[in-house]
């Protein structure tokens, strides 16, 4: 339904595209390249519920061909923007949407809402690319996008999977497939970049003033508009990074050019959450210098502010004003992650002595590989009279005598503020997820649609858009990882 109440077919999909009210500078106007006989994979419901769409009728072949890229709507003015960006620490130049195509903007009651289309085909921003995303992907960027915004961290979004038979060559054959995903906006850090280092000071200004006019409003007033951009989207920066590190999720691949201008999750490639805990993790296989590991996450986001302040510079016009805008992030982070571990352990004040108690736990569970989400999870049961209720919490661990000992003070800490356990519990069961989607989840899901059985994709989603609910039907979901998740591997591939 649109905001008048009726239904929104695919041939009147009512679109509009501020981005494209920029100079062409920005951005190649281009149509998607079709795909032969593209098939339905899954939808999800919230994000259609989103722009007035009703996901059951996404399945319908009209609505798979529009986001397949095989027709256009009436309204639609398809583009594909340009922008560069540092990789991995170092300027890589020019990039660009090389594989995703912007349909437009829906007006919704939040505001606007972009349709993108990953996977779409070749753009002048391809480089040696096809322009093609694969169905393995595919699937996972839907999942872990609507898996992100039902644990309410910012994200963009996923509106539904298609598929064709047309083979794309990464490390095997695969086949293609088309991600339709949804954000206000998919401006980057590295929008900003591509202009600074062309010295091209009037697309700067351009690319600002739309940004705070569009998506900043309140920043419009402020003595410096673009200091105050700055550090509103540090802000959220370090916020967002902190919501990632309490649920144990790495992003991969934290590139310029995959951060947010709005503070969102964006671009989901070899993303991972914490299974056996381990500080120095790295989820992307091909991330050889442990850049983006887990514990490098919160210090290379400062570094990418840092990177957005230098491409700001020339309209801030002062290095003092976006320094002083830069350090929001330390204390920002450190705020966000100790609301956010104190709420995990069901701590309702701070006080002396919790920084010791929470390195006393992450050094615990380092040791003894404790599961990152079971651990939290269980940790609600603990019941603060009770220690031989522990067991089910006691036994992830090698080291039984050096739990005892931290959970000794654990209770201790609790009682202290006089806790009780019924409350607490419920209260850390909904900041600690059950259920997240571990690699080996997406990969059953993924093995089934590879064989033409598309219903694992929706079962997992429907199961990770309640991720703090107990589901004594989905129970398996929560399990262990098997013994051969092990050698799964995520990487840039896709």
């Amino acid at each position: 339904m649109n905001l008048t109440g009726t239904a929104i077919t695919a041939d009147d999909l009512p679109l509009n595209n501020s981005f494209a009210e920029l100079p062409p500078a920005f951005y190649t106007r281009l149509m998607p390249t079709p795909l032969p006989n593209p098939y339905f994979v899954a939808a999800s419901g919230r994000a259609a519920g989103l722009i007035g769409l009703d996901a059951r009728e996404l399945a319908n072949d009209d609505f798979v061909a529009l986001f397949t890229g095989n027709e256009v709507a009436a309204r639609s003015q398809p583009l594909a923007a340009v922008y560069s960006g540092h990789q991995f620490g170092v300027w890589a130049g020019q990039l660009g949407d090389g594989r995703a195509i912007l349909l437009g903007d829906i007006a919704t009651a939040q505001g606007p809402m972009e349709l993108q289309l990953k996977g779409a085909g070749r753009t002048p921003y391809s480089r040696m690319g096809d322009g093609r995303a694969v169905l393995r992907s595919s699937i996972r960027e839907f999942l872990c996008s609507e898996a992100m915004a039902a644990l309410g961290i910012p994200t963009t979004r996923a509106l539904m999977v298609t598929g064709a038979s047309q083979q794309v060559i990464r490390e095997n054959i695969e086949t293609a497939a088309v991600v339709t995903r949804m954000a206000p906006s998919f401006v980057r850090f590295g929008s900003f970049e591509h202009w600074y280092y062309r010295d091209k000071p009037e697309e700067l200004r351009l690319l600002a003033d739309y940004v705070i006019k569009t998506f900043y409003p309140d920043l419009m007033d402020a003595p410096n508009p673009y200091q105050a951009l700055l550090a509103e989207v540090t802000r959220r920066t370090a916020r967002l990074i902190g919501e990632w590190q309490a649920v144990g999720f790495m992003h991969g691949v934290m590139n310029t050019d995959n951060m947010s201008i709005l503070g969102l999750t964006l671009d989901y490639g070899p993303f991972g959450f914490m299974e056996a805990f381990d500080a120095n993790h790295i989820c992307n296989h091909t991330d050889q210098g442990g850049r983006y590991s887990y514990s490098n996450q919160p210090p290379v986001g400062h570094w990418n502010c840092y990177a957005l302040g230098n491409a700001l510079l020339p309209l801030i016009g002062d290095v003092d004003a976006a320094q002083e805008a830069l350090d929001v992030y330390q204390p920002e982070f450190a705020q966000q992650i100790d609301a956010l571990l104190h709420a995990k352990l069901g701590l309702a004040t701070a006080q002396d002595g919790d920084r010791q108690l929470l390195d006393d736990m992450f050094k615990l569970m380092q040791e003894n590989h404790v599961d990152y989400t079971l651990f939290f999870r269980r940790l609600g049961g603990l019941q603060v009279e009770n220690p031989e209720q522990d067991a089910p919490l006691r036994d992830q661990f090698i080291d039984r005598a050096a739990f005892d000992a931290w959970a000794q003070n654990y209770r201790a800490r609790l009682r202290q503020e006089n806790s009780v356990d019924a409350p607490r519990r419920e209260a850390m069961h909904r900041t600690n997820p059950k259920y997240v989607l571990r690699n080996y989840l997406a990969q059953l899901a993924i093995e089934q649609a590879q064989n033409g059985d598309y219903g694992g994709v929706s079962k997992l989603l429907a199961v990770l858009e309640h991720p703090f609910d107990e589901q004594p039907e989905n129970e398996s979901y929560a399990a262990l990882p098997p013994d051969w998740a092990a050698t799964l591997e995520v990487s840039c591939s896709s």
